[in-house]
């Protein structure tokens, strides 16, 4: 349960990341301030809905690009949090697509760092106490 949670937060924070930094990178990007916390959190859920979705699909009727699936689920979780939220717009094919790469890199090393960080803090305490590393985060 610890360690959902865990992923739960990291994907939130690296998804705010993600939509800040593709925000600042690209003109038809917008956020609005007011749904951005909205936009996240739809964003997150979509993701983690479509992802095994997308993949079953790609894995049974296209498995070669199965390499892509990422950002597709991506653009994808993009889409449904525009539509449920004012959050953020996005305007222009160009611009969907870099949003969508810009979002799905920055989650995924936010994802993998941020998780590393967390685990390397949890071991250096738990050695520091000298407790056993039962339940590793």
């Amino acid at each position: 349960m610890v360690r959902f949670l865990w992923n739960v937060g990291v994907s939130l924070v690296s998804s705010a990341i993600a939509f800040l930094v593709a925000s600042l990178l690209l003109s038809d990007f917008h956020l609005s301030w007011g749904g951005f916390i909205v936009a996240v959190v739809v964003f997150v859920l979509a993701q983690a809905l479509l992802s095994p979705f997308v993949f079953n699909v790609a894995r049974k009727y296209a498995s070669p690009v199965l390499g892509g699936i990422g950002i597709v689920s991506t653009l994808l979780a993009l889409w449904v949090a525009t539509l449920f939220s004012d959050g953020i717009r996005i305007n222009g094919a160009g611009t969907w697509v870099l949003a969508a790469l810009i979002v799905w890199v920055i989650t995924a090393l936010g994802g993998w760092l941020l998780l590393w960080l967390i685990s390397k803090k949890y071991v250096s305490a738990r050695r520091r106490s000298n407790e056993p590393l039962d339940g590793i985060v």
